[in-house]
């Protein structure tokens, strides 16, 4: 059910309400009783998560998205570098 902010013209008291699409339109003020209750125009309160959204993926151009990989890692952890033993040359042994 979608939240609707009301605000009265009267006395300017506020109230988010929870309501159906269905539901009639409040017309009365809870707070001074008048019938200047009216719904506001609100932008919509929802976030889009996980992979393949503009936000998580491509808003950072080449950049890797952050967060949890598929593979359960974070994707920004570094990683352990290999080591590999270098060889020593010695000095004197050339036949």
């Amino acid at each position: 059910m979608p939240i609707y902010a009301y605000r009265c013209e009267d006395c300017g008291f506020a109230k988010d309400v929870l309501q159906k699409v269905s539901d009639p339109q409040l017309t009365d003020c809870p707070s001074c009783g008048k019938s200047t209750f009216k719904k506001q125009l609100t932008a919509a309160g929802f976030q889009l998560k996980g992979t393949g959204w503009y936000v998580t993926d491509f808003r950072g151009g080449n950049a890797p998205a952050t967060g949890v990989s598929a593979a359960g890692a974070k994707a920004d952890a570094p990683a352990a570098a290999p080591s590999t033993p270098t060889p020593t040359s010695t000095s004197g042994d050339s036949k």
